[in-house]
């Protein structure tokens, strides 16, 4: 049986960044799977916080140069790379001058959540997945973190799923107590759109907010995992409309096994 591959997309990872619970778990979970013979890609954004000489990122010419469309505009992608020495692990980090080249995260150094959030998590999920199509690399699972990865599992039913890259490819998504209440002003519809995609299948982000996305993000991801057991109450009411292919977290030592159990279901 050929090594079964899997790409994490998440907003963090760690050394590169850390914010979240997110980034030790992209950190973690990743090399357990790579240590039990799976091939493994991460893909995060370039986060201006993140430093490229210390981190010795450098642009891979080869896969940048694809324009990303959100909405009416359109942005240059560009790709760049580097390794987790200690895990012999391969991170590509997704750039744009317009979306990524902040000295903050999701909030400006007053605090204020960005309000092009919304076109960032568009863009890097788009990004994604064409970054994957120049790599030719097919994925048997896409595993996508935290809320900014929420549209994959949407553009892998629809968009992408007759292409070769990906016609077998399943999603999980982890959700995590990273909400926000701000929301998002401007045609996220519009912004969002791909082809073969028409409104209503982009409904549940109309409220353009937190609950959107994770809302779309469990309507077309194949699995749905809670990634904390203590989860707020506004997240344990959008998760149990998802209860058919969702399942609970466990203790730390067992989640390793869980989800190495969750893909090798997902793909008998």
């Amino acid at each position: 049986m050929s090594k079964l591959r899997i790409l994490y997309v998440a907003s963090e990872i760690n050394p590169f960044l850390k914010t979240s619970d997110v980034a030790d778990f992209v950190r973690k979970l990743p090399q357990a799977m790579q240590e039990r013979g799976m091939e493994i890609r991460i893909l995060v954004p370039r986060f201006g916080l993140i430093n490229e000489r210390k981190n010795r990122l450098h642009e891979v010419v080869r896969l940048s140069g694809i324009n990303i469309a959100v909405g009416d505009d359109e942005k240059p992608l560009i790709i760049k790379v580097a390794s987790i020495p200690t895990a012999k692990l391969q991170v590509y980090f997704i750039d744009n001058e317009d979306y990524f080249q902040r000295k903050y995260v999701f909030h400006d150094k007053e605090n204020r959540f960005y309000a092009d959030n919304d076109e960032r998590a568009i863009f890097f999920c788009k990004g994604v997945l064409e970054t994957v199509k120049k790599l030719g690399w097919a994925p048997d699972i896409v595993h996508c973190n935290d809320w900014m990865t929420a549209l994959i599992p949407l553009y892998l039913k629809t968009t992408y799923k007759n292409d070769p890259m990906f016609k077998d490819t399943k999603s999980v998504f982890t959700v995590y107590n990273n909400s926000f209440e701000h929301r998002f002003e401007g045609d996220i519809i519009e912004k969002a759109r791909m082809m073969d995609i028409d409104d209503e299948m982009l409904s549940e982000l109309k409220t353009a907010d937190f609950e959107g996305f994770i809302r779309i993000g469990s309507t077309y991801a194949d699995a749905v995992v809670r990634a904390e057991e203590e989860t707020s109450e506004s997240l344990n009411a959008i998760l149990t409309d998802f209860t058919e292919h969702k399942f609970e977290t466990v203790e730390d030592e067992d989640v390793t096994d869980r989800y190495f159990n969750l893909y090798t279901q997902l793909l008998g």
